[in-house]
């Protein structure tokens, strides 16, 4: 399965009442670089990270967004959406991100990524749209966006391939976790087959089956 870079996104500093930094900053304004951008594991070169708790870090060190989900969105909100406008480092054509397996590799440019988790919606990023019921909205859709370890490091351009090399058998995907801790309680239970699910969600998860208790 091959899909494509439609655009690689870098994080600029943006000071505004709505970010969440205890400093009144953010990263969630990401812009299209113009050549290619190195992505490691700590992260992408020069992306600016307001949060270090909540955001960045391995598990999270790639954000990716899909141009098919942010058409919906531009068709529900009646505008326009720029890559890197949902804060996305890696805007993604082809790719089902949603439906992408927790632990799955993808061969992006010269670097491997491995799929970790979904984005929770937040609300710097309903301060950054100017849609005060984003979470709300944007936790109904369930698209998320996933994020990204990077396992091997290397250089990524718009325009690079994107191919799934290696997807694990239990088939979890980023949409059920997602809909699992926000909408789906049901779900829970699945989520524990996947191993490669970052350990802090699956603890989460224990607890609220309570399989771990205080």
């Amino acid at each position: 399965m091959t899909g494509k870079v439609t655009s690689v996104n870098v994080g600029i500093v943006t000071e505004a009442a709505w970010a969440g930094d205890a400093s009144g900053r953010s990263g969630i304004d990401k812009r299209p670089a113009d050549g290619p951008v190195l992505f490691h594991t700590g992260g992408v070169a020069g992306d600016f990270i307001g949060e270090p708790a909540h955001h960045g870090g391995p598990d999270k060190a790639v954000y990716a967004y899909a141009v098919e989900d942010a058409a919906w969105w531009e068709t529900d909100l009646g505008r326009g959406i720029r890559p890197g406008g949902f804060g996305e480092n890696l805007t993604t054509y082809a790719v089902d991100v949603t439906g992408a397996v927790i632990g799955e590799h993808w061969a992006v440019g010269e670097a491997l990524l491995q799929v970790t988790m979904p984005r929770t919606p937040c609300t710097t990023f309903a301060g950054f749209w100017g849609v005060p019921d984003l979470v709300k909205r944007f936790t109904a859709r369930a698209t998320p966006g996933a994020y990204l370890r990077v396992v091997r490091a290397g250089a990524v351009a718009a325009g690079d391939p994107i191919e799934i090399v290696r997807r694990p058998g239990h088939g979890v995907t980023v949409g059920e976790v997602f809909r699992a801790t926000s909408l789906e309680p049901e779900l829970l239970p699945r989520l524990l087959e996947a191993d490669d699910l970052p350990e802090k969600i699956r603890e989460k998860v224990r607890r609220r089956l309570g399989e771990v208790t205080d």
